[in-house]
């Protein structure tokens, strides 16, 4: 993976959840991405317009309604490609499985994705790369996304919790190998950006994150 120390990100809090939407970019570049743009579109597209992003790609690290609500908006005003794990694709296409049949929101579907992601896949934009991390738990297709100096854990990892897995796909057993095998063999430098909730850092979750403990 490329040096991602010059890496500029900002966090916009989106949706009646309080999804941690994320748009990274090189600031070199001003190449970018989106990742889980869960609603308010208006929102996350007036800081890119100003901040004069070229947003590549818009990244989704699950297929729940929270975190794919501004896909299409975004995809119409931008021209990015959207990216999600095969194994959660179809979730973008039906409103029951995202959930957001389910929920006081609009129905959300008909998304196509561009491009399916899968485990070990690189996503460069501008001099950034990041890897995909596939950990099944939260949704079959969750994924995480590695970089040098930070990952993305969407609803897998949060500060001292991770993802719930009572809802339609999710796997306790699959989330605990995710955990054991792709989470704790992280370094402690990287900064968490997890899909909900504060920043934290690998270090802090393995001294204090319940789950991991019962992982390690």
């Amino acid at each position: 993976m490329a040096e991602a120390c010059h890496i500029k990100i900002k966090t916009i809090i989106v949706g009646k959840l309080h999804t941690n939407c994320y748009i990274f970019f090189d600031p070199e570049t001003r190449e970018g991405a989106v990742i889980d743009p869960g609603s308010q579109g208006d929102k996350i597209l007036d800081y890119i317009d100003q901040s004069k992003i070229k947003v590549k790609y818009i990244i989704n690290t699950h297929g729940h309604y929270d975190h794919i609500g501004a896909d299409l908006f975004l995809k119409e005003k931008l021209g990015a490609e959207i990216l999600i794990h095969g194994k959660d694709a179809a979730m973008l296409k039906d409103p029951m499985l995202n959930l957001s049949f389910y929920d006081d929101v609009s129905e959300i579907g008909g998304i196509v994705p561009d491009r399916l992601l899968k485990e070990g896949d690189t996503i460069s934009v501008g001099n950034i790369s990041f890897k995909v991390l596939h950990t099944p738990g939260h949704t079959p297709g969750s994924i995480c996304l590695l970089s040098q100096r930070e990952i993305f854990t969407g609803d897998t990892l949060f500060e001292c919790s991770v993802g719930r897995t009572d809802l339609p796909g999710g796997s306790f057993k699959q989330l605990k190998d995710s955990l054991k095998n792709k989470i704790l063999n992280l370094p402690d430098h990287l900064i968490v950006y997890p899909g909900h909730g504060p920043s934290t850092t690998m270090e802090h979750e393995k001294k204090l994150n319940p789950y991991l403990k019962q992982v390690y």
